[in-house]
């Protein structure tokens, strides 16, 4: 929405990701545009404050954000990503090597992935114990194989410094993109 300024509304709260309307207490049906109480957004906010009931420390606000969570989250998410993607990698050393040794085998493992997504590893690898055992063995044989190579490859400091390089190149080509650079045009000016 590049040129579009949103005005914040009554109770409105900067949580990083732009502004977003919290509900006031008393109930006011106030929309995102000052003045408009009609336009109601179809999907949630992204991000939102809410009331934390409760006594102590865990009382009071807390900002919740469904893109990523609440800020005192586990990456439990992480994990399963991982595993999913594992699962994914395995299935497609698995469905290499039937290629080249096992071509009927590889045909119904061919038609079994088209049908079930190998990339909800959980659910795939449940619905292939059921149809054929070992090859569901093999692949999570192998995706506890390509997970301990992965690890023992993985730089984590790497890893921190790539995230970083990429979020500065991201910025510095926005910021080149926004710039306004004034005009070379030294002919029509007179100095002096």
């Amino acid at each position: 929405m590049a040129g579009v300024q949103v005005m914040p509304a009554v109770g409105a709260v900067d949580v990083g990701l732009g502004r977003r309307r919290v509900a006031a207490a008393s109930g006011s049906g106030a929309g995102i545009f000052v003045g408009d109480s009609r336009r109601r957004s179809r999907r949630p906010a992204a991000c939102s404050v809410r009331l934390r009931q409760g006594r102590g420390r865990r009382g009071g606000l807390a900002i919740v954000c469904n893109l990523g969570g609440t800020y005192e989250d586990d990456f439990s998410d992480v994990d399963k990503q991982l595993m999913n993607y594992f699962t994914y990698k395995a299935v497609r050393t698995v469905m290499t090597q039937l290629y080249e040794m096992n071509p009927p085998s590889y045909r119904w493992f061919y038609n079994f992935v088209a049908v079930n997504k190998p990339t909800e590893g959980k659910f795939f690898l449940r619905a292939l114990v059921k149809e054929r055992q070992e090859l569901a063995e093999r692949v999570m044989i192998t995706r506890l194989h390509l997970y301990g190579k992965w690890i023992k490859k993985c730089d984590h400091a790497k890893m921190y410094e790539k995230i970083s390089d990429e979020n500065l190149e991201l910025m510095r080509e926005r910021l080149m993109e926004t710039v306004i650079w004034p005009t070379d045009d030294t002919s029509s000016e007179k100095i002096g």
